[in-house]
């Protein structure tokens, strides 16, 4: 059984202080080459991974398990990987592969919900739930009980792209340590209004308009107003660290961000624009001595793919 995922890219909280009773409200899309995830029943466990990405499979199985008695006998190997604790959503999508995959394996039919839930996925946000499931931009509902709902869901326009820069700087919060935050963190009922409007009556119509220029525009503001939100607990709007890079993206895309807590920033782009960003960009960050990974980042509007090699 052959899992291929997403990457999710984060644009935003909305309430973290659960002012009508919902708790955050994630924007997300998603992105390819997420992960490659081979997954065959056998005698006993064997992981081929790096380190992180075997703990979180051993958690996968063992809830899997424990839920419906799946057993132990894989062997699992990870053909390509999300980079750990950037902002792309690896725990998340490596998590709901290898659930999946078992499902699958064991004749298991099972909502995306469902599963989320077993395995411990989409208690803060659903972005990355649904961008497993379903590709393309998504918001959800925000936190009550379980997963959250899928409000919206649409393609993102192909055209589109962002430009990706992963400064090679401190990774972003791990779950450990962003559990307090998340279960303390108290924001402006305010801003979170002020992002409510620009979602319903900016972003959502810009992107079905396929308008880039008003949809970036929205994105800058709803960036810089959900960095308020956290802003005591990463130094401003956006991480120090990253300063310089969003610097330049607000210079030379429609709209920039930081994805989650970093350190991956992303900008608005066409994509046909994007070999010619990436030289810049490469340019600019060399001048600043900065050492980065820059790639464009290529929507995906549609969610895994569980190929069955083999049967599985």
């Amino acid at each position: 059984m052959i899992v291929r995922t997403p990457r999710r890219l984060h644009l935003g909280l909305i309430d973290p202080s659960a002012t009508l009773g919902r708790r955050f409200g994630a924007l997300g899309v998603a992105l390819e080459e997420g992960y490659e995830v081979d997954v065959i029943r056998g005698e006993r466990l064997r992981i081929a991974a790096r380190e992180e990405d075997r703990d979180t499979i051993r958690d996968a199985i063992e809830r899997m398990d424990s839920r419906f008695n799946t057993g132990f006998g894989y062997h699992i190997e990870v053909k390509r990987a999300i980079p750990r604790h950037v902002g792309l959503g690896s725990t998340t999508q490596l998590t709901l592969a290898v659930g999946a995959a078992i499902a699958k394996i064991n004749g298991i039919d099972i909502s995306v919900e469902k599963l989320a839930e077993i395995l411990g996925r989409g208690k803060n946000g659903g972005a990355g739930v649904y961008s497993f499931a379903y590709g393309g931009f998504i918001v959800d509902g925000g936190a009550k009980k379980g997963v959250p709902p899928m409000i919206f869901r649409e393609d993102f326009p192909e055209e589109w792209g962002f430009l990706l820069v992963i400064p090679d700087v401190k990774a972003g919060l791990d779950e450990k340590e962003e559990k307090p935050i998340m279960e303390n963190i108290t924001g402006s009922g305010k801003i979170a209004m002020e992002i409510s409007h620009r979602i319903l009556l900016g972003l959502l119509p810009a992107l079905k308009e396929r308008d880039i220029e008003e949809f970036g525009s929205h994105l800058n503001a709803i960036q810089r107003l959900v960095g308020k939100h956290f802003e005591a607990y990463q130094g401003g709007e956006f991480r120090e660290d990253v300063r310089l890079a969003i610097e330049f993206l607000a210079e030379k895309t429609y709209g920039c961000g930081q994805s989650s807590w970093g350190p991956t920033v992303y900008g608005l782009i066409l994509r046909e624009m994007g070999a010619e960003l990436i030289n810049e960009a490469r340019d600019y960050m060399k001048e600043h001595g900065i050492r980065a990974r820059i790639e464009v980042g290529v929507p995906r509007n549609r969610g895994a793919e569980i190929e069955d090699v083999a049967g599985g």
